[in-house]
């Protein structure tokens, strides 16, 4: 796998992780405290956040790596 095939796979599982964070902090804690609700907001951002650098990143490595 090349770097770029691998940077792709882990932004990918970077973001699913953020989903995880969010929809746990939200919706599965047993007691929401100041904690999970930080965590969730940070999972929510990284879910917003992930896939912008995904496109940026592939679209720069289409360009220089052929």
């Amino acid at each position: 796998m090349s770097i770029k095939g691998f940077h792709i796979v882990f932004v990918t599982v970077s973001t699913l992780l953020c989903l995880f964070l969010a929809v746990w902090a939200f919706a599965l804690t047993p007691e929401p405290s100041s904690l999970s609700t930080v965590i969730g907001y940070l999972g929510g951002a990284g879910v917003l956040l992930m896939p912008v650098y995904g496109v940026y990143f592939y679209r720069k490595a289409s360009k220089i790596l052929v």
